[in-house]
């Protein structure tokens, strides 16, 4: 089983992209191969400073790494370093029907709220189609709001084979587990347009401060409450030892209790988690030509893989003269 997946490298990672996906994305790097990209590409439809996408890119890139992502297992590189996929989804849009893109939500959601889209926005699922089918993966892992994507990819892949012949090997969407609801400083789903983040490698001071400023209920301290209705103890799960999550409950259910006591609680518990996963990130930045030569030689594999399916669709639609 073919594993492929990509994230965009629009801002640092915060715990809701580590529980919600990164953290599943590393799960399945034992598959028989993996593929896991950083999608500077499709970030250039909102990233328009140069500086910021080149460093974004590497913060990707350490970041991975530094969370466990073995380039021993997975071949991890940036997606504008395998050219053969921009030259496939050119061959995919040929076939793209302007209706199927229209009914695309990332683009009908903008539309709705009254905000111009680019072609880019647009076309953006013909690119991610390409970046699925370049390498032969079976199983693509996505968020809920992802899958219609992966149907695309499929309606595209089907549409070039009935016409073309069995180029492209049909993908399937692995929905990531989202069960463990992951909440901003707010309350809402974390999230960088909603500005609620804390990062996974914040400084631990800064993240304190920001643990220490999420704001709280007004009742009293001596009240019971119940943990799984506030955000704070939903946190708090993320990362305590299922002994120390009972004895939090039962001190919410109990009450006679501050906020400020769960916060130093979280704070402590995201530190710890995070602490090995932080050293690990120094460490690499410290090695900048061994980052590189780690996207360097995932870039090789993917565009070995990626010219192969690109030659065979060349081949297929007449192209270039099948050998």
């Amino acid at each position: 089983m073919r594993v492929l997946s990509g994230i965009q490298p629009t801002g640092r990672f915060h715990w809701g992209n580590y529980f919600g996906a990164i953290r599943q994305y590393i799960d399945l790097q034992n598959e028989d191969a993996s593929y896991y990209f950083i999608a500077n590409l499709h970030a250039l439809t909102t990233v328009r400073d140069k500086e910021r996408l080149q460093q974004n890119t590497l913060d990707a890139a350490l970041d991975l790494l530094a969370l466990g992502l073995d380039p021993n297992k997975a071949n991890l590189f940036v997606q504008s370093d395998v050219p053969e996929v921009s030259e496939l989804c050119w061959i995919l849009m040929t076939g793209a029907s302007m209706g199927l893109l229209e009914r695309c939500h990332a683009y009908k959601d903008k539309i709705a709220r009254g905000l111009s889209a680019g072609a880019g926005l647009f076309t953006y699922p013909v690119l991610m189609a390409a970046d699925i089918l370049a390498y032969d993966a079976n199983i693509v892992p996505v968020g809920a709001d992802q899958v219609q994507h992966i149907e695309v990819t499929r309606d595209l892949a089907q549409s070039f084979n009935h016409h073309f012949g069995d180029v492209f090997v049909l993908p399937q969407a692995k929905q990531l587990d989202t069960s463990a609801k992951v909440v901003g400083t707010d309350g809402e789903k974390m999230s960088k347009s909603y500005d609620n983040t804390i990062e996974i490698f914040e400084p631990a001071k800064a993240m304190r401060k920001k643990i220490m400023r999420i704001v709280t209920d007004s009742r009293p301290m001596e009240d019971p409450k119940d943990p799984e209705s506030d955000h704070l103890y939903l946190l708090y799960r993320l990362f305590a030892q299922p002994d120390a999550l009972q004895e939090m409950a039962d001190l919410y259910r109990k009450g006679g209790f501050g906020y400020g006591h769960v916060k130093k609680a979280l704070a402590d518990a995201a530190d710890e988690y995070f602490g090995e996963f932080r050293a690990k990130r120094e460490e690499l930045a410290a090695q900048p030509d061994k980052v590189r030569e780690i996207l360097g030689d995932g870039a090789a594999a993917a565009r070995k893989q990626a010219g192969a399916v690109l030659l065979r669709a060349q081949e297929a639609c007449g192209l270039k003269p099948a050998k």
